[in-house]
């Protein structure tokens, strides 16, 4: 039953956040707001403990998120066949340059602030 309560916790808090963000015209996603009103929510023992037993039995049963992944694999197999080593490559280089795009703001933003290094 503490489980059903933290999922009514989580969707209660995710409706909220896109209920505020649409509402409000926030430029960032419900779900964002939803999460950032948990955190804050989190501080309240009626919320955390429900909450607590609903994340251990969503990751206990995390493996059946994968089942449609798996799926959609087997039915685009031949597409993934024929254009799969693109697309590794596409993601690899992708990847790449998100990663280093940001160091080069972090090292950027660093060098701004040298007095706060210790």
């Amino acid at each position: 039953m503490n489980a059903l309560r933290g999922f009514a916790w989580l969707l209660v808090l995710q409706s909220a956040g896109e209920l505020l963000s649409r509402g409000l015209r926030l430029p960032f996603p419900g779900p964002v707001v939803g999460l950032v009103l948990l955190l804050v929510a989190l501080n309240f023992e009626l919320v955390r403990t429900p909450v607590a037993v609903c994340a251990d039995y969503l990751l206990a049963h995390l493996s059946l998120l994968f089942v449609p992944v798996g799926v959609g694999v087997m039915t685009y197999l031949g597409v993934i066949g024929e254009y799969g080593l693109r697309m590794l490559l596409v993601i690899v280089l992708s990847t790449w340059i998100g990663l280093a795009v940001t160091v080069l703001v972090l090292r950027a933003l660093m060098k701004q602030r040298p007095e706060d290094r210790r």
